[in-house]
């Protein structure tokens, strides 16, 4: 990790997993990257474990996001989870067309634009890290329903591999930045 921002998000997980009752130890990434929580024996019910300190119970799934001075993570207990957090910048605007399907932009103010492009790509980011396979393309293989901002939430599909899989998602704009939660959907 070189830089401050990297090393900050890096802590800001840890402090979010000690919240939550695991430490350090108990994380750890697979052959692809994904992260997962060592289960443990002595787990005990959220509220209980938030009170005392300890791991909450039976988490099968962790998600890991962060970006500039936020970092958050997801658990679940029962179901697969993406997180993304992205910070709102001018820059997804320019990346857009190669990311999605950008007619689902039209009829927006720039600002509008900037955080719809922001949140799918979002969508997206989340996605992936539930299936994490290589070859996946964002824009050939996970596509969105359209939505519109006061949603909150909405549907995609990946079509991979000749399989399509159903995912929902809710999005949220906290202080300039898109949080997205993605999970496949029953």
């Amino acid at each position: 990790m070189q830089s401050i921002e990297h090393k900050k998000g890096f802590l800001g997980v840890r402090k979010l997993l000690e919240h939550i009752g695991y430490t350090d130890f108990d994380l750890f990434y697979d052959q692809t990257g994904k992260p997962h929580l060592i289960p443990e024996a002595k787990q005990k019910s959220s509220v209980e474990a938030i009170k005392t300190n300890h791991p909450i119970v039976n988490i099968k799934h962790i998600s890991i996001s962060h970006s500039h001075e936020f970092s958050s993570i997801c658990v679940s207990t029962d179901e697969k989870i993406g997180v993304d957090l992205e910070k709102i910048k001018d820059r997804v605007m320019r990346i857009a067309p190669r990311f999605m399907d950008i007619s689902h932009l039209e009829n927006l103010t720039q600002e509008e634009q900037l955080k719809k492009a922001t949140i799918v790509w979002g969508v997206k980011e989340a996605i992936f890290k539930i299936k994490n396979e290589t070859g996946i393309s964002f824009p050939r293989h996970i596509n969105e329903l359209p939505f519109t901002l006061n949603d909150k939430e909405g549907t995609a599909f990946l079509t991979y591999n000749n399989h399509k899989e159903c995912y929902c998602f809710k999005f949220y704009e906290i202080e300039n930045f898109i949080f997205v939660c993605a999970t496949p959907k029953k």
